[in-house]
């Protein structure tokens, strides 16, 4: 198949460019690099250096098919800074995405790969495991533009019969097993590769935002599901859509506080991780946990990393093979 992948130069996109080409397929990738990188994309990949919000530049790609699915990533994704701007990211997230849809239907497009976020279910306090049918609630403005996208998709299906796949990943984290790709955002604010960097000595102390939520030790918890397993899932709902639109939770159900992730860096790094309590951040749950049973038991998923050190393994190993990530 001949798939096109949007941020195809970030995290996610780089590690789901990788597995596609693993299986054989063709792939192209469009990124205007804002936020990812070059070197993340092999260098025999076509690349597409396009801003989505330019409808006439995203048409011009799209009339490079036919594609047999489009696979979109590309977003700004940060939630605290989503709070700061609001508008800013309701408006870039909801009017790019919504210029690609439109370029599909065009195009003749069948498939729709659609990286949404477990911060859909943000805003209302959960305790237990969140499945596809609990109540969508976005805690901040990034997690309402996805959620805003998802009804888009909703109606391209229903009216224009595309298919889509919303894939509502918990936290990303851990890097390429092959040592291929890896995590590298500018500036860094995921919990995984900050610890490692801290350890590794690469930053001063780690900041641990919020020490008074009501857990087990004061931290939020988060379910951490490696960017391998991702991509494995995104090959998966590819085939399940030839039933018809799907819908996801993707995570492992399992989660981890804060301070369980800086002595799971300790545990493998054999370092100590030098960090200070810091006030909470803005739109941050207490608790996100995944129930992928819908998944598993429609695809047959499961994660192959499903432990934490696991994950943090194969990012700590990717960080000390590029200390200064991609610029290397």
């Amino acid at each position: 198949m001949r798939y096109l992948v949007t941020g195809g130069a970030g995290f996610v996109g780089s590690h789901v460019v990788l597995a596609l080409l693993d299986a054989g397929h063709e792939v192209a990738v469009l990124d205007d690099l804002s936020t990812g990188h070059r070197a993340a994309v092999p260098p025999d990949v076509p690349f597409f250096l396009v801003d989505l919000a330019s409808q006439e530049a995203t048409a011009g790609v799209m009339a490079q098919g036919p594609w047999d699915g489009v696979l979109h990533f590309a977003a700004l994704s940060r939630v605290g800074d989503s709070v700061r701007r609001p508008l800013h990211y309701l408006r870039r997230n909801y009017l790019t995405t919504l210029n690609l849809i439109e370029a599909c239907v065009a195009h003749g497009v069948k498939k729709f790969v659609f990286s949404s976020t477990a911060a859909l279910f943000g805003g209302t306090e959960r305790t237990g495991l969140i499945s596809e049918a609990a109540s969508v609630d976005p805690g901040s403005p990034y997690g309402e533009s996805k959620f805003m996208i998802e009804r888009v998709l909703h109606w391209a299906d229903r009216i224009y019969g595309m298919r889509s796949a919303c894939l509502r990943y918990f936290n990303a984290a851990g890097a390429d097993p092959a040592g291929r790709a890896g995590e590298d955002h500018r500036p860094e604010t995921h919990l995984i590769p900050l610890t490692i960097e801290a350890a590794l000595g690469m930053r001063p102390t780690l900041k641990l935002f919020g020490l008074d939520y009501p857990t087990m030790d004061g931290s939020c918890i988060r379910d951490y599901v490696h960017v391998a397993d991702i991509a494995e899932a995104h090959l998966r709902a590819l085939e399940q859509m030839e039933q018809g639109s799907i819908c996801y939770n993707i995570g492992t159900g399992c989660g981890y506080s804060n301070l369980e992730v800086i002595a799971s860096v300790e545990r493998v790094s054999g370092r100590s991780v030098p960090w200070e309590p810091a006030p909470r951040r803005e739109g941050d749950p207490v608790r996100l946990v995944a129930d992928p049973a819908r998944l598993h038991a429609d695809t047959g998923w499961t994660p192959r990393f499903a432990g934490l050190d696991m994950i943090v393994e194969t990012a700590l190993r990717w960080r000390q093979a590029h200390p200064q990530g991609y610029a290397d």
